[in-house]
């Protein structure tokens, strides 16, 4: 006998896994052991004190993580006045009265855009959760630390299966501090991302359950697999590609293709859970600039593994990712090595972490050129590097699983954590910190200047960058013409204040905007709104036609003389009805599912 098992340890088609933290034993020691007369069954190790144990360490590495924070402000990073400005975006709706937002109102300076339409809801609305609650420039670190201490609480979830508790522990505080871990929140602040990566263990810990529980385990599975697309949609697409992977190589090793329908199932079930995201984002990508996405230093082919361009700054970040993933890999390919001793252990386990490995470091690397072409949606990861998300669960599975079993396994726990030290250190160093962003993104918000917008959620024929900066309507204040609604002077063709008429603005929101108007003759009114296909605009109950201007797609709206009433909403277009349809039936086949399964499992 080689170790200790779990009395919970379960079977499945002659591979064996453990359901609490134990040392692994080999199928036939156990069976042997236990089957011999006079030989005790190993007691259970006590679950609490490991579970004590794995959550001192995650907190201590979260907290470790996000300590600068506390010194040198917020670490910004290549994408955090996006996400921050969504995150006081959406607040800010909040206390208008909308619940969950579709229209960027602040973003252009003023003028919006459909960001919150494209981009998946569960980072930006935690974020603005924490924004209504704290200090906004205490939010960035807590979600940060939030989001690590989910990260290393599904990595021991996993890990537990088959390491004892202080190593499954161990694990998952490597996996919170792994380094790419240490890139997205120092250098690249892509706080949707990290919450992906968070989950992605839960992914493979799912499928095991579901090996394991046949159709019982879909509904879990299913939910995790939607759950990270509501978090980060390249990560979506990556655990789109991920979990076909694992299911064929269960179907190999197993012999049979219930892995294949258990994970095919529970991808329908997910995307239909998800789709009210999913498909809005899909249709209407048609009505904005999606392909800047890709545009120059954005496509994977200038993000491969040390890539050479034209411009140093790019080249650096490029080279310093590169140098993170090229140590990632080498680390787990040695612990690999060692750890392949043991996989007859664990088969499926091993073969399946490989799998996804060997695919990570593949897709890196300029050889997936073809792939990257022409698998669907594969090219709007951008960087092939973001292929170290799932890649940092098979890191911290396989070291965790060599140190495990190596004599003197404190020393080495001790060099990684040294090691992952000084590199945590250098990037520290490294990065650009700053205590500005968030006031200064606060302040545009409060006092109606707004912000920049982005190029790939630009309305067809938009360029914002043309666009002027103004402030918030002023409605029936006396003062200034009103700066969100102005005139489109008929002879320069320039907007003009909209001085010879009279406006009172009686509502505006994001979603909502009305307004009376008296003019002695016809005018036509520049609205401080991109004209988008969802806004909707009635003039006296009726409903009218818009113009927009070339190069900018300011909506124009042109009304007769005399008084009107001019109502403008942002209606719910066929795409968002059918998703929210199609997610709330996918929930209720997932909760009759699990009903009918349980019923049938509980009766005699």
């Amino acid at each position: 006998m080689c170790g200790i098992a779990s009395v919970a340890e379960w079977r499945t088609e002659g591979w064996i896994l453990y359901s609490h933290p134990v040392q692994v034993m080999a199928a036939n020691s156990f069976e042997s052991a236990s089957s011999s007369a006079g030989v005790p069954r190993p007691a259970a190790p006590d679950f609490r004190t490991s579970w004590r144990i794995a959550s001192l360490l995650i907190a201590l590495a979260a907290t470790a993580v996000v300590a600068p924070f506390d010194f040198l402000g917020n670490a910004s990073g290549h994408d955090f006045t996006f996400h921050v400005a969504s995150w006081l975006d959406v607040a800010h709706q909040w206390r208008e009265g909308i619940a969950y937002p579709r229209w960027a109102e602040w973003t252009n300076w003023g003028f919006g855009e459909p960001r919150f339409i494209f981009y998946p809801p569960a980072s930006w609305l935690a974020g603005a959760a924490l924004v209504s609650i704290l200090p906004a420039g205490m939010a960035p670190g807590a979600l940060v630390w939030l989001t690590l201490i989910l990260a290393g609480a599904s990595m021991w979830k996993l890990a537990r299966e088959w390491l004892p508790g202080t190593h499954a522990a161990a694990a998952a505080a490597f996996f919170v501090v792994n380094p790419y871990h240490l890139v997205i929140v120092y250098y690249r602040s892509d706080f949707a991302e990290l919450l992906a990566s968070a989950l992605f263990p839960l992914l493979l810990w799912a499928f095991f359950k579901a090996a394991r529980d046949g159709w019982r385990g879909v509904p879990i599975l299913a939910a995790i697999f939607a759950a990270i697309w509501l978090s980060n949609a390249p990560a979506g697409v990556m655990a789109a590609y991920s979990l076909p992977l694992l299911a064929g190589v269960a179907c190999v090793l197993r012999r049979n293709l219930e892995p294949a329908l258990h994970a095919a199932a529970a991808m329908a079930c997910g995307l239909g859970l998800a789709a009210f995201y999913i498909l809005p984002a899909a249709w209407e990508q048609r009505w904005v600039q999606i392909k800047e996405i890709l545009a120059t230093n954005l496509r994977p082919e200038q993000n491969f593994l040390f890539t050479h361009a034209s411009d140093p700054e790019f080249v650096l970040f490029n080279w310093k990712v590169s140098s993170v993933a090229v140590g990632m890999i080498l680390v787990t390919c040695v612990a690999a090595v060692f750890v392949a001793r043991r996989r007859r252990e664990f088969p499926e386990l091993w073969w399946m972490m490989a799998a996804v490995g060997a695919a990570c470091i593949f897709f890196m690397s300029r050889l997936s050129i073809p792939l990257w072409r022409y698998l669907p949606e594969l090219r709007f990861l951008q960087f092939p590097w973001r292929w170290l998300v799932p890649f940092g669960m098979v890191f911290a599975t396989f070291v965790a699983t060599a140190v495990a079993n190596m004599r003197r396994a404190r020393l080495w726990w001790t060099v990684l954590a040294v090691a992952i030290a000084g590199t945590g250190a250098a990037i520290v160093h490294d990065a650009w910190w700053d205590t500005e962003d968030v006031p200064n993104l606060t302040e545009a918000i409060a006092s109606g200047h707004g912000y920049e917008g982005t190029d790939e959620y630009a309305p067809l024929g938009c360029n914002h960058y043309l666009l002027p900066q103004g402030g918030p309507p002023s409605g029936d204040q006396p003062g200034p013409p009103n700066p969100a609604l102005a005139q489109l002077d008929p002879v320069s063709g320039k907007i003009v204040p909209a001085s010879d008429i009279a406006l009172h603005v009686q509502h505006w929101n994001a979603e909502r905007k009305e307004f009376t108007i008296e003019s002695a003759g016809v005018a036509k009114l520049a609205i401080r709104l991109i004209d988008y296909p969802a806004w909707q605009v009635r003039v006296d109950g009726r409903e009218s036609a818009t113009e927009k201007l070339p190069k900018t797609a300011q909506m124009i709206l042109r009304v007769a003389a005399g008084s009107h009433r001019v109502a403008i909403t942002f209606r719910r277009t066929w795409d968002r009805k059918a998703g929210a349809l199609v997610s709330a039936v996918s929930l209720l086949v997932l909760l009759a599912s699990s009903w009918l399964t349980r019923r049938k499992r509980d009766s005699p």
